[in-house]
């Protein structure tokens, strides 16, 4: 069992920047990648980015790409969530998660391990 928390969100004006960090504990780390996915008020949660275990291979929505950066620190069982640029249109819950599968992968049903979500609020 592995338990997630995330935290680092706030408020924050138009093009501005927040880092969202996510502490794992229990058992074990995340033994593949890791996800960042975020839902906003009467939305589907969506992927925003993935990190596999080695931080080889990142991976963005288009939404964020270049804007976001997504890294790890196995060491600390930590992984952390670089926002720049931010707009109104990135405001929501943002949930880190383990991903179930060794492969890259954005989607949802391929994670396990939620954290319980921290908001982000961009204002115009």
């Amino acid at each position: 069992q592995v338990q997630l928390v995330e935290s680092g969100g706030g408020l924050v004006q138009t093009g501005g920047s927040l880092r969202l960090s996510c502490v794992a504990s229990g058992r074990a780390f995340c033994t593949y990648g890791m996800g960042w996915f975020r839902q906003a008020p009467g939305k589907e949660r969506e992927f925003v980015a993935t990190i596999s275990r080695d931080s080889r291979t990142p991976y963005y929505s288009d939404s964020v790409k270049g804007r976001f950066t997504i890294s790890r620190d196995n060491a600390e069982n930590t992984v952390y969530l670089q926002m720049n640029s931010l707009t109104p249109e990135d405001s929501a819950v943002y949930y880190c998660a383990c991903a179930a599968v060794s492969w890259p992968t954005t989607t949802r049903a391929t994670y396990k391990y939620w954290g319980q979500g921290t908001q982000v609020t961009v204002s115009s």
